[in-house]
């Protein structure tokens, strides 16, 4: 009989993982346009609140097996010191993590990208994205070895079209060759944006389950927050977690895996 405990840690074997991605916005809680000027200062200095509310967003990411963060602080004088991806990987009880740094602000900020997992990657890259200004990227995490390896990409990019594109042939090129993926993060565009990229779409189709709007949180228009599959691999819904911890809602899938890719796992565990 599995203990509670042991549900926690999944099977490299087993048929689902349960998978989520949110934008954290460093820790900040908005829940209406002003926010994001009354409370523009908690971008550059410190407030307790941000530290309670990791603790519930914690509470949250533990449900899950693989989390893609986009907007943490990896520890600086707005985060009181607090690298939030080390933060919620140990809180959260994920035994493996990764913090991407994609500008580095000194003292004033560190934003990145994190990935949390229960399961032990094999690999890990770290991709910067193309754009005017540098402060985009990608983390790349393998679970297994071989063809039938799961290829996890969490991508934060930038707002304007033009560098949209090319960072979007960036992630053409790297999916390519691969046949087991997901790509997920806030992608800050809508399905239709993706969609009319033919040359992503082209490199491996890359389907939605359903796409859900996630942005406002307090009133979720836009579906910007994306959880991308290859076609081996299906999921049954998505799901917008009700959490008004940012500007974004997480977005959340449980994916079931093929049995070559639940093989190729397994033994790179054993």
């Amino acid at each position: 009989m599995s203990s509670l405990a042991d549900a926690r840690f999944p099977a490299p074997g087993r048929e689902h993982l349960k998978l989520l991605t949110f934008n954290l916005q460093v820790g900040i809680q908005t829940s209406a346009y002003h926010h994001y000027v009354t409370r523009s200062w908690q971008h550059f200095l410190p407030t307790p609140e941000r530290q309670q509310r990791l603790g519930l967003i914690a509470e949250v990411l533990s449900r899950f097996d693989v989390v893609g963060l986009q907007e943490v602080d990896g520890g600086s004088f707005r985060s009181s010191q607090v690298n939030q991806v080390h933060y919620l990987a140990e809180a959260g009880g994920f035994p493996h993590h990764y913090q991407q740094l994609n500008r580095n602000l000194g003292r004033l900020g560190q934003h990145s990208n994190g990935l949390l997992s229960r399961l032990r990657p094999c690999q890990i890259e770290e991709h910067s994205l193309p754009g005017t200004l540098p402060g985009r990227g990608a983390i790349h995490a393998r679970f297994g070895n071989g063809p039938d390896a799961l290829h996890l990409i969490v991508a934060h990019l930038s707002l304007g079209q033009r560098t949209q594109r090319r960072q979007l042939d960036y992630l053409s090129e790297l999916v390519s060759p691969l046949r087991h993926v997901v790509v997920m993060g806030d992608l800050n565009c809508t399905p239709d944006r993706l969609q009319s990229h033919g040359r992503f779409c082209d490199a491996l189709p890359l389907h939605p389950v359903a796409p859900v709007p996630s942005y406002p949180s307090w009133r979720p228009r836009r579906a910007l927050d994306h959880i991308l599959l290859s076609s081996s691999l299906h999921a049954d819904e998505v799901e917008v977690l009700d959490h008004l911890f940012s500007d974004h809602l997480p977005v959340a899938i449980d994916i079931q895996l093929p049995n070559a890719c639940r093989q190729a796992m397994a033994v790179a565990a054993a």
